[in-house]
């Protein structure tokens, strides 16, 4: 599928060399070559990519180009939204052309990187935008047709996830009652402020004082505002935390353990 023809003649004009790319040559006027296939499409290594309000970090697209002309050029960036004609999001804004090394072993083939700086602040203004993107992936044959696929791969954006934990009264009686609190926030791109995550499953776990493995007591769920609050048994000495697993649109969360005195 090709781009929309003002974006593709914009890329293709900006990033190509002027002797893969006629000046005359628009992109709505183009071949677009039948033969040439992406695979190996992976976007930050196969990882959530988790932002917060303020969160500035790069993300590296990688894939193989193959066509039986060779690859002279491919490119890849990512979009959100219905169909690119109608996308709300694409990362870069000027997609580069990207890094590519034809095979040893196979002159058609190419492997190929690009990496794009994403900046939350900027990119990510609404909640909306949380989810799967889509990878579109082009390429220029050298004799000079080009494809484009929309969606060659995805990658999943998430919203940054915050848990506290406080666990109740310190020192304890063995056998008493503690009463373990907390909260459940996240990002929230549509008013640049972190929010309670309400009705949200949330694990309880306990750390044995001398162990290194944590144990889950109870799943509770987040009230209004976030807000977490349940009770347990004191037993031994130890460290409670909340642990939150995420969600396909916001990241997991674990809160640092609050240790409780037992005698």
């Amino acid at each position: 599928m090709r781009m929309r023809p003002a974006v593709a003649a914009t890329f293709l004009t900006a990033t190509l060399s002027a002797s893969m790319l006629p000046a005359t040559a628009h992109a709505a006027d183009r071949t677009v070559a039948d033969d040439t296939t992406f695979s190996n499409v992976v976007v930050n290594g196969g990882k959530d990519i988790v932002l917060g309000l303020t969160t500035r970090k790069t993300v590296t697209i990688t894939w193989t180009a193959h066509d039986p002309q060779g690859v002279a050029a491919s490119w890849a960036y990512l979009w959100h939204g219905p169909n690119t004609d109608d996308a709300d999001g694409a990362l870069p804004l000027y997609p580069p052309t990207g890094t590519c090394v034809v095979s040893s072993a196979d002159p058609t083939t190419s492997t190929c990187k690009v990496s794009l700086a994403v900046d939350a602040a900027r990119d990510f203004d609404h909640n909306g935008l949380a989810g799967a993107w889509k990878v579109l992936a082009g390429a220029q044959d050298t004799t000079d047709e080009w494809t484009e696929i929309d969606a060659a791969g995805t990658a999943n954006f998430k919203r940054y996830a915050k848990v506290t934990v406080n666990a109740s009264p310190e020192p304890v009686k063995k056998g008493r009652t503690i009463t373990v609190t907390g909260k459940l926030t996240r990002a929230n791109w549509d008013s640049s402020t972190y929010t309670g995550y309400q009705d949200r499953p949330v694990q309880l776990q306990f750390r044995k004082k001398g162990s290194s493995v944590y144990t889950t007591l109870k799943t509770v769920t987040s009230g209004v505002g976030g807000t977490l609050k349940t009770t347990t048994k004191a037993k031994a000495d130890g460290y409670f935390r909340f642990v939150f697993t995420g969600t396909p649109t916001t990241g997991p969360s674990t809160a640092t353990g609050d240790f409780v005195d037992v005698r």
